[in-house]
C-alpha cells in the first residue's frame, strides 16, 4: 500500500519536534507548580525530589514504554490514533499486513459493538482536550510577564485572547509555510530548556537522587488520599502523548521515537530536574516555578526572550491538537461516523494539511470563553487532563485486543502487560475524576456531546440504508418495467450515486418516476471508505457490466484520501465503461428525514413504500438536523457543480 513519500530522517524528526511534540514541551511551565500548590506548597527537599521521581517514572512509563514502544507498533497501515487503532482491531486490516502473515481473529459483533464504542468514545474526547490544550499553553506562556513585569500582570487574559485569536483567524490560511518554522523554534525550546536545566541542577545535584522511585513512592503515601490529587497534577507531564500515536502517519514512527529519546525527553528531565534544583532552600513556592531555571545573574536579561519563546512554543503546541481535531474530524467523516462537513485542502502537497471551517471556529469560541471563565493555567489545570486521561486509558484497552488478536501475543503476555499499563492510567483517570467540580466536566461534556453525534450519525445512516435497501430492484426486473412502462432511453450519461453496493438505487427508480425518461448509458455509482488509511489503485475500482447498458461502479477510498470521483470515473472508462465525467450528468438523492407518521402512505409511481425504520424520537430529530446540513456530494466529491443534479426524496425513521 504507497503511502505518501517522507523527508530525509533528519528533517522528519525536526518535524517531529515541530508537529508532535508542543504539548508535551511546554508542560513543564506549568507542571511542578501545580503539584506543589496541590500540595500547599511545601519546599522540602524530600517532598522536591518525591515529586521529580513522580515525573520522571511517568513520563518513562507512560510516554516512553507505552507509547513509544508498544502503542506505536500497532500502526493502520502506517496511521496511526485511536479511531486509526479501533479499525485496526476490529478486524479491517488486510491479510498481507499481518505481522505473522496470517489473517487477524476477527471478533464478533457485540466483542467488535464494544471496541467501536471504546474507539469513539476516546475520538471524542481528543475534543475536550482540543479546546483546553490551547487556552492553558498560552496562557502559562504570556503568565511569565507576571514574573518579568509583575505591574504588566493585567495585560495577560487580554493578550492571552489576543494570541489565541489570531491563531485561529490564521487556520485558514494553512500551516504548510508556517509549519517549516515549527521544527527549529521546538528544536530551541528544547536546547533553551535543557542548558537552562542543566546550569540550575548544578547547583542542586543531589535531586537526581529522584530517579529511585522510592522518593515517589514515599511521597504518595504521606499524603495518603490527597495522593489522588498529586497524581492529577502529574498528568500533566503527560498531555500530549497521544499526539505520538495519533500523528504517526504524518511523521513516521522512528522519526517520532528517535526524536524523543534523543531531544525531547532528555531535555525534559533537565528541565523537570533544574525546576526542582531551583526550589531547594526556597522557603516560598514563586509565582512559576519555570522561570526559577533561569541564573540570577542574567535573570532580567533573559527572562523577556524565554517569554517570547515560551509563547512561541505554545502557539505551536496549540497548532498541534487544533490540525490534530481537523484530521480527527475528516476521519470520523469518512468512516461515516460524523456528518459531512467543508473541508478545504490547504496544501497540495500534504494530504493532512486541511482547514475544517466549521470546527475551527466552534473551537475558537469555546476555548476563548474557557480563557475568559477561568482567567489563569492555575485555574485550567483544574479542569485540564480529564478527557486525555479517559482517552489514554481507553487506548489501553484497545492496545489488548491489539496484542492478543492481531500481533497474536500470547493472552498471559498481553494481559500481563497491558494490565500493569491499565493500572497507571487508571491511577491517572481516577485522580483527574477529582477535577470533575473544579471544572474538569467541561471536556467531558465536550466530548459526550461529540460522543452523541456520532452514534446519532451512525444510527441514523444506517436506518436510511434500511429503507433505501427495502426499495432496490434487480436489473432484469429495472430493465423489464422500464419496457413495460414504454419509458424511452433518450441520448446521454447519467451518473447515479448511491450508498448502497446494489446495481439498482432507489435514486435511479425516483429519477425514473419523476422524469419519465432514461439516459442511453446508465451508470450507478457507489462509493465505500474503507476501514483503512489507503486504497490501492489496483483495488479502487470494481466495475460491473448488466444488460440494457447499465453499468454499476464500486469506488474505494481509505479513510485518509481525498476522494474524486470524476478521476474515479476515468478509471472506470478504462475498464470498458462507457462514460465521459466532463459529459456526465450526476444525480444524487438529497432526502429529507421525518416522522414515521409524516410521510404520506400509499403507492407510489407502482412502487409499495418503504417501511420505516425507527429511531427514537430525539435521535431522529438530532440527525435530521445534521442530515439537512451536512454538506453536500457535489462539495465531497469534487462533482462539477454544472453538471449535478438533486433528486429530493421524503424518508420516514
Amino acid at each position: 500500500m504507497q503511502q505518501p513519500a517522507r523527508p530525509p530522517l533528519p528533517l522528519s524528526m525536526l518535524g517531529a519536534l515541530g508537529i508532535v511534540y508542543g504539548d508535551l514541551g511546554t508542560s513543564p511551565l506549568y507542571t511542578m507548580q501545580t503539584i506543589l500548590q496541590t500540595t500547599g506548597g511545601t519546599l522540602s527537599t524530600e517532598a522536591i525530589q518525591g515529586v521529580l521521581s513522580l515525573i520522571f517514572w511517568a513520563l518513562i512509563v507512560v510516554v516512553a514504554i507505552k507509547y513509544c514502544l508498544l502503542v506505536m507498533r500497532a500502526d493502520n497501515a502506517g496511521e496511526g490514533g485511536i479511531l486509526a487503532l479501533t479499525a485496526l482491531v476490529t478486524g479491517s486490516r488486510p491479510e498481507q499486513d499481518q505481522p505473522d502473515g496470517q489473517p487477524a481473529q476477527t471478533p464478533g459483533r457485540r466483542h467488535k459493538a464494544m471496541l467501536v464504542t471504546i474507539g469513539l468514545l476516546g475520538g471524542a474526547m481528543l475534543y475536550g482536550d482540543g479546546i483546553l490544550t490551547p487556552s492553558i499553553s498560552v496562557l502559562s506562556a504570556v503568565e511569565g510577564i507576571k514574573v518579568a513585569a509583575p505591574h504588566f500582570g493585567h495585560w495577560v487574559l487580554p493578550l492571552a485572547l489576543a494570541i489565541l485569536v489570531g491563531l485561529f483567524v490564521l487556520q485558514s490560511v494553512g500551516t504548510e509555510s508556517i509549519g517549516r518554522l515549527f521544527g527549529p523554534i521546538m528544536l530551541l525550546w528544547f536546547a533553551t530548556i535543557a542548558v537552562l536545566g542543566a546550569v540550575a541542577l548544578a547547583r542542586h545535584p543531589e535531586v537526581l537522587w529522584a530517579v529511585d522511585p522510592r522518593h515517589g513512592i514515599r511521597y504518595l503515601a504521606g499524603h495518603h488520599w490527597g495522593s489522588l490529587a498529586v497524581l492529577g497534577g502529574v498528568f500533566l507531564a503527560l498531555t500530549g502523548s497521544e499526539a505520538l500515536y495519533a500523528d504517526m502517519g504524518h511523521i513516521g514512527r522512528l522519526p517520532i521515537r528517535l526524536s524523543w529519546f534523543g531531544i525531547a525527553l532528555p531535555a525534559l528531565l533537565l528541565c523537570y530536574a533544574g525546576q526542582s534544583a531551583s526550589l531547594i532552600g526556597l522557603a516560598k513556592l514563586p509565582d512559576n516555578p519555570f522561570y526559577g531555571i533561569i541564573p540570577p545573574g542574567i535573570f532580567h536579561v533573559a527572562i523577556w526572550p524565554l517569554v517570547i519563546l515560551a509563547t512561541l512554543a505554545t502557539i505551536i503546541a496549540s497548532q498541534a491538537i487544533i490540525t490534530g481535531v481537523f484530521s480527527i474530524t475528516r476521519q470520523a467523516i469518512q468512516l461515516g461516523w460524523f456528518p459531512g462537513l467543508n473541508i478545504r485542502q490547504t496544501s497540495d502537497r500534504e494530504y493532512g494539511q486541511i482547514y475544517v471551517p466549521v470546527m475551527n471556529w466552534a473551537m475558537m469560541a469555546a476555548t476563548l470563553a474557557l480563557t475568559c471563565g477561568f482567567g489563569s493555567s492555575a485555574s485550567l489545570a483544574g479542569a485540564y487532563g480529564m478527557a486525555v486521561s479517559t482517552t489514554m486509558l481507553l487506548t489501553t484497552m484497545l492496545l489488548y485486543s491489539y496484542l492478543h488478536h492481531v500481533a497474536r501475543w500470547n493472552a498471559a503476555a498481553a494481559m500481563a502487560v497491558v494490565g500493569g499499563l491499565f493500572l497507571v492510567d487508571f491511577s491517572f483517570f481516577s485522580a483527574n475524576l477529582l477535577k470533575v467540580a473544579q471544572g474538569g466536566y467541561v471536556p467531558l461534556l465536550v466530548g459526550g456531546l461529540v460522543f452523541a453525534v456520532m452514534i446519532s450519525w451512525r444510527s441514523g445512516i444506517e436506518a436510511l440504508r434500511t429503507v433505501a435497501a427495502s426499495e432496490v430492484m434487480t436489473p432484469d426486473r429495472f430493465l423489464r418495467q422500464v419496457v413495460a412502462d414504454g419509458v424511452p432511453r433518450v441520448p446521454g450519461t447519467a451518473v447515479f450515486l448511491s450508498r448502497l453496493r446494489e446495481p439498482i438505487p432507489p435514486v435511479l427508480l425516483s429519477h425514473v418516476e419523476q422524469f419519465g425518461a432514461l439516459q442511453q448509458h446508465v451508470v450507478t455509482l457507489t462509493v465505500e471508505f474503507a476501514e483503512e488509511p489507503r486504497v490501492d489503485a489496483d483495488k479502487r475500482i470494481s466495475v460491473h457490466r448488466h444488460d440494457g447498458d447499465v453499468w454499476h461502479v464500486i469506488a474505494r477510498y481509505g479513510f485518509v484520501e481525498i476522494p474524486s470521483l470524476p478521476a474515479a470515473l476515468e478509471a472506470a472508462r478504462v475498464e470498458g465503461c462507457p462514460v465521459v465525467p466532463q459529459e456526465a450528468v450526476f444525480i444524487g438523492a438529497r432526502d429529507e428525514v421525518v416522522g414515521r407518521h409524516s410521510r404520506p402512505q400509499g403507492r407510489q409511481g407502482g412502487r409499495k413504500p418503504a417501511p420505516a425504520a425507527q429511531l427514537p424520537g430525539w435521535r431522529r430529530r438530532l440527525f435530521g438536523v445534521m442530515y439537512r446540513n451536512a454538506v453536500h456530494l457535489v462539495d465531497r466529491f469534487d462533482l462539477p457543480p454544472e453538471r449535478f443534479v438533486q433528486i429530493g426524496r421524503q424518508i420516514a425513521l
